[in-house]
C-alpha cells in the first residue's frame, strides 16, 4: 500500500506495519513500533524486496538486460544442443555422455530458476517476491547447484576408472551402474536443498525484508534473521554447504592425482596427450565451477560497493552456466565431430 507521504508500507504477520520508502528506486525499512523487536516480539515477513540491479543507473539497465538475455539463451540453446546429439549419435551412449545430459540438464534448470526472475526485475519496478516463491527459488536453486557438483564429482571417478582401470571399465561403469549413480547425485542435490530451505525459512525475519541481491541468496536472507539461533544457524548451513561441496571438490582432485599418475606411466608423449585430452573438458568446468564460486564466496571483506558485488554474482549463477557448453562442444573432439556430423545431415543432406 502506497501512503500520500511516498511510503510504501508492507503488513507482517502478528507485527507492527513496516514502511518501504523509496530512495533512489531502492527501498528500505523502517519498523513503526521498535518497541515490539525489544520485546521480542517477532513474526514471519509475507514478502521480500529484491534489490537487484535497482541500484544501477537507470539508462544501463536495457544493455545489461539484452546481455545477460543473450547469454541466458545461449545457455540453454547450447545445452539442449549437446543432450539433442548426444541423444541422437549412438556413438555417444556412453557412460561419459550420459553424465554429460545430466550435466546440461542440471544447468539448464539451474538457469531457469534464477535468471528469468533477474532479467524480469531489470525491466520492473515492481521488485517484491513473496515469502513461498522465495523458498522455492532457493530450494530449486541449491537442487540444481548441488546437483552440478555432485555429477562433476561422478564425472571425475568416471575418468578415473576409464584411464586407471580400462579393463574393468564395462563392468564398474555398466548402464544400470550410471543410471544409479545419477539418480544419486539428484537426489542428493534434492536432499542438500530441501535441508538448507527448511533450516533458513524456519528462522524469524524482522531486521528488514530488502535483500540484497538479484535472487534469494541464502547469505543475504540469513543477514535479515533474528533471535538467539540466527548465529548457530548461520554457522550451520555454512558448515553444510562448505562440507558438501569441498568434499565434492576433494574426491575429484583424489581423482586427478590417480590419473595423473597413471598417464605418467605411459611410455609414448602421443600416448599421455591422447588419454589426458579425454579429461580436459571436465577438468577445465572443475576449474571454472569452483574458481567463480571461491571468487564470490572467499572473497576478502572490504569496501565493496553493491554493485560490484551484483556484478560478481553474476559470474557464478550466468556466466558459468554460459560457459559449460561452449568448454564441451569445443575442447571435446569427440563431441564436437558429432555436432558438426548433426549439422551437416540436417543442413547439407547431399553433401553427407
Amino acid at each position: 500500500m502506497i501512503s500520500q507521504d511516498g511510503t510504501r508500507e508492507v503488513k507482517v504477520v502478528g507485527t507492527p506495519i513496516m514502511q518501504m520508502r523509496s530512495v533512489g528506486g531502492v527501498y528500505t525499512t523502517h519498523e513503526a513500533d521498535a518497541a515490539s523487536v525489544a520485546g521480542q516480539n517477532y513474526s514471519m515477513v509475507s514478502e521480500f524486496i529484491l534489490v537487484g540491479f535497482s541500484t544501477f543507473p537507470q539508462h544501463l539497465l536495457p544493455a545489461f538486460f539484452l546481455f545477460y538475455l543473450l547469454m541466458y539463451l545461449f545457455t540453454l540453446l547450447g545445452n539442449l544442443l549437446i543432450m539433442a546429439t548426444v541423444w541422437s549419435e549412438h556413438s555417444l551412449h556412453t557412460p561419459m555422455y550420459l553424465f554429460l545430459c545430466a550435466l546440461s540438464t542440471s544447468e539448464i534448470l539451474f538457469t531457469v530458476a534464477i535468471t528469468p526472475r533477474m532479467l524480469v526485475d531489470m525491466l520492473s519496478s515492481h521488485h517484491s517476491i513473496t515469502f513461498m516463491d522465495c523458498a522455492t527459488q532457493m530450494f530449486f536453486s541449491f537442487t540444481f547447484g548441488f546437483t552440478h557438483s555432485f555429477l562433476l564429482m561422478i564425472m571425475g571417478y568416471d575418468r578415473y576408472v576409464a584411464i586407471c582401470h580400462p579393463l574393468r571399465y564395462n563392468m564398474l561403469m555398466s548402464t544400470r551402474t550410471c543410471a544409479r549413480l545419477v539418480s544419486w547425485t539428484w537426489a542428493g542435490g534434492s536432499v542438500m536443498g530441501m535441508m538448507v530451505t527448511l533450516i533458513v525459512f524456519h528462522l524469524t525475519f524482522c531486521k528488514s525484508n530488502v535483500i540484497h541481491h538479484f535472487f534469494c541468496h541464502v547469505l543475504s536472507l540469513l543477514k535479515l534473521s533474528c533471535g538467539n539461533e540466527n548465529s548457530s544457524v548461520t554457522l550451520s548451513v555454512i558448515l553444510v554447504c562448505v562440507s558438501a561441496l569441498m568434499g565434492c571438490l576433494f574426491l575429484i582432485v583424489l581423482s586427478y592425482i590417480f590419473i595423473v599418475a597413471a598417464i605418467l606411466r605411459i611410455p609414448s608423449a602421443e600416448g599421455r596427450h591422447k588419454t589426458f585430452s579425454t579429461c580436459v573438458s571436465h577438468l577445465t568446468i572443475v576449474i571454472v565451477h569452483y574458481g567463480f564460486a571461491s571468487i564470490i564466496y572467499l572473497k576478502p571483506k572490504g569496501p565493496h560497493s553493491m554493485d560490484s558485488n551484483t556484478l560478481m554474482a553474476t559470474t557464478y549463477t550466468v556466466f558459468t552456466p554460459f560457459l559449460s557448453p561452449i568448454i564441451f562442444s569445443l575442447r571435446n573432439k569427440e563431441l564436437k565431430n558429432a555436432i558438426k556430423k548433426s549439422f551437416q545431415r540436417k543442413f547439407s543432406p547431399l553433401s553427407s
